[in-house]
């Protein structure tokens, strides 16, 4: 199977993390080539206006100063998209009952594995901008 609806089951498995309170933290990892963007991770915020995450672009060089903004997940999803494949080969879901790693492979193909989980609890999010 492709690796864009591998990908789409993958996000199923995001959106229902967060409907039922398990969510702790995604990270894009396994970078391809020698990027400065080094990983990108979300972290859940809630607050007043309901669930978001705390989307961070975190880069290797010291000059380049890391990116945080406060999105919906759906905002998420369309600005995680585009580095599948061309910048990142995998995704981590950390959740507080499994960790689900989305993997691409060089022919393109999408696989999805479970495994134990390495939170036990739901941290938030710190903005460190605000």
């Amino acid at each position: 199977m492709l690796y864009h609806d591998t990908f789409i089951l993958f996000w199923e498995q995001v959106q229902e993390s967060v409907q039922e309170g398990r969510f702790a933290k995604l990270t894009m990892a396994k970078t391809i080539g020698k990027p400065d963007l080094k990983n990108i991770f979300l972290r859940p915020v809630y607050s007043d206006d309901g669930f978001k995450v705390l989307l961070k672009f975190r880069y290797r060089s010291r000059e380049t100063e890391d990116q945080e903004n406060e999105v919906t997940l759906e905002e998420a999803f369309t600005t995680l998209k585009p580095y599948l494949k061309k910048s990142f080969s995998s995704v981590i879901l950390f959740t507080t009952t499994k960790d689900v790693t989305f993997k691409i492979n060089k022919k393109g193909v999408g696989t999805i594995i479970e495994n134990v989980p390495t939170f036990q609890f739901v941290t938030q999010a710190q903005n460190d901008a605000e």
